[in-house]
């Protein structure tokens, strides 16, 4: 039952009813509804600011999750990329500096891979974190590529080293005598005179003064390219070809040891020394040749001399004399 309001009037000094019509009714329910719903609107707002549902609170913790798994990976992304460049620098400024070759251009390190269709896939699932996804995959793949240059880079050195080894047993780099005094070099690479002619003419090794039937050594490892005997010029002589350019020659000798194709180690015997061909005295005229270019043999005795030694026979070898064979 509805309560009945009242109110006192002054003027006949009782209460009179107050009388409520219909649109004070209507004006007065839609304000308590104008109310009602502002208060409805804002407590769903403050709930919706400072709580949170069960199923939006999981995502919440996956998503914190992944950010922490990210940052992670960025890190060791970032470590990775540290070492590489590490190796990188040792490989430019050490290995191939050792190997006598050139550094791997920056440009060729560092160029990416395709353009965006390369991850046309993932563009097109329409991911929410795209550009954080798109920048992972880009940094991983320029990493991936960068450790595939190294690699090959490393196969490159490996293939070098091996080289070098043979290299470094291949070269000329003893003396084709046993010349202990340094007294058996008797003339020098470069212009000398003619012992038969008796004018300046290019003398293209270096003679050992010995007598006949000195052993005579290869100076270095190689395959005997030929023997050949001759009445004139170099006489009974032999050509050792050592590979990577070099070859030796061995002249005026009595005797061989050794044949055409045959392999022969450093300091391992060859012949004799003898004053076949042109020869005017009993000698060894020895050549080194660089791509069929004859240079000074003497700048190659290093494995069997000391400092010292060495310059002894750079002086010694740089006299002016007389050739002991005419070519």
């Amino acid at each position: 039952m509805a309560r009945i309001k009242y109110y006192y009037d002054t003027e006949s000094c009782r209460y009179e009813r107050i009388k409520v019509s219909t649109w004070d009714i209507i004006w007065n329910a839609l304000g308590f509804l104008t109310l009602a719903l502002l208060l409805s609107v804002g407590i769903v707002f403050v709930y919706i600011k400072y709580f949170e549902s069960p199923e939006e609170a999981l995502l919440r913790k996956e998503n914190e999750e992944l950010r922490l798994y990210y940052d992670l990976l960025s890190k060791e992304v970032n470590d990775a990329n540290e070492m590489l460049a590490s190796l990188q620098e040792r490989d430019d400024n050490i290995y191939r500096v050792i190997m006598g070759v050139e550094p791997i251009p920056e440009e060729i390190r560092t160029a990416g891979f395709g353009g965006a269709n390369r991850y046309k896939n993932l563009l097109d699932q329409g991911l929410e974190r795209e550009q954080l996804v798109m920048e992972n995959y880009q940094r991983i793949d320029q990493l991936k590529k960068q450790m595939y240059i190294q690699t090959k880079s490393y196969d490159e050195i490996m293939a070098l080293a091996k080289d070098k080894e043979l290299l470094l047993a291949s070269l000329p780099a003893i003396q084709p005598v046993s010349n202990e005094n340094l007294k058996r070099l008797s003339s020098g690479f470069g212009y000398r005179i003619d012992p038969i002619l008796k004018v300046r003419k290019p003398h293209n090794g270096v003679d050992f003064s010995l007598p006949q039937g000195t052993p005579i050594y290869a100076t270095g490892d190689g395959t005997v390219k030929f023997t050949r005997s001759s009445y004139t010029g170099y006489g009974k002589q032999i050509e050792i070809d050592h590979g990577f350019g070099y070859t030796t020659k061995y002249a005026h000798l009595s005797e061989f040891v050794v044949k055409r194709g045959q392999k022969v180690k450093r300091g391992e015997l060859i012949a004799y020394s003898g004053n076949t061909g042109k020869s005017t005295a009993p000698h060894l005229h020895y050549e080194v040749k660089i791509d069929g270019k004859p240079v000074d043999p003497v700048h190659y005795f290093y494995k069997d001399i000391d400092p010292d030694e060495y310059e002894e026979v750079l002086r010694l070898a740089a006299i002016e004399n007389q050739a002991l064979g005419s070519y």
